[in-house]
This record gives structure tokens, sequence and C-alpha cells, in this order.
């Protein structure tokens, strides 16, 4: 019998500090994915906006959210992206701009854990004063959407190996 296979376009989703960067590298060498971080498309704007503590809006976002779902609709194997895709109508953008199936992985955590994790990382320009405004624009993922929620308190190898088996169910 065939291996089951994983989906083709996976963004791992979350508030800053969830751990997209470093899931995705685990990830994508556990499924022979690529990753790439969504925060290397930002324009310079938006990253200098972040630097100064200033959130971002819905209209800075639609550009990148674009240019993700472009990079799917490209995208020659298996891609995995990270990108918070914050809020439903973003996870939509994306979608539409890919052509086909997007599956989201929602890293969930709680504030305190997010914010302890922010704390003790160095050299992003995200700063922790943005937390909130993260925590407050996410929409978590509905039940009609492709996606699956896993708990981020757990060691890394843990969490990697809890999302490709769950990646493999949501194959047909």
């Amino acid at each position: 019998m065939a291996q089951p296979t994983v989906p083709s376009r996976i963004v791992l989703m979350g508030v800053a500090g969830s751990g997209k960067s470093a899931v995705g590298a685990a990830l994508a060498a556990r499924i022979d994915a690529v990753y790439l971080d969504g925060d290397d498309l930002h324009p310079p704007e938006n990253i200098a906006r972040m630097s100064r503590g200033e959130p971002l809006t819905d209209d800075d976002r639609w550009p990148w959210l674009t240019l993700i779902g472009q990079r799917f609709a490209k995208a020659d194997g298996i891609l995995i992206f990270g990108c918070s895709a914050l809020k439903r109508r973003y996870r939509d953008r994306i979608r539409e701009e890919a052509g086909a199936p997007v599956t989201f992985v929602h890293l969930a955590g709680s504030r305190a854990l997010i914010a302890a994790r922010m704390g003790a990382r160095a050299g992003h320009f995200m700063p922790a004063s943005l937390l909130d405004s993260q925590f407050e624009a996410l929409e978590p993922p509905e039940d009609d959407e492709d996606a699956i929620t896993v708990d981020i308190d757990r060691p890394l190898e843990t969490l990697v190996d809890t999302i490709a088996a769950k990646l493999k169910e949501t194959r047909p």
C-alpha cells in the first residue's frame, strides 16, 4: 500500500513568536518540503513599521499575502510558508491567489508562553510590544477551513511529529 502523502501547500500560521520558523524548518526536513519564511516577502516599509512597534494594517498586508499565494501557485513539490495569516480574510486571499487548496496549521499557544519565547529570541524585527495586537487580530481557523490546530507547548520534535501525522490524515 502506498504511503499517504501530505498536502502540497501548507501555511504555518500563528502570532509572532509561535514558532513558525523553527517548526517550518524541522517540518520541511521531515516531509521533504521547501520552507519559506513569509517575513522575507514583506516590503521594507512593513519591516520598518513593525520594527518601530507599529502594527500593520490590512492595506499593508494585502500585497504581502498576494505574493505568498502567488508563490504557492507557481510551486513544484511541497511548499511550506511561515505566515501569521491571523484573519480569515488573509487566509482567503492566500487561497484565492494560490488557485488551489492550502492547508493551514495554526500554531496555538498561550500569551504567556509566546511572550516568554519572544523575550528570549534575538535579532528579530518584531518587538514583543506588538504581541497584544497580534492576539487581538487573531481569528483562529474555523471548522469549514482546511486547517489543523496544534498546541505549541511541547518539544519541537514532538510538535513536528504531531503535525506530520495530522497532515497525512488530511489527504483523501
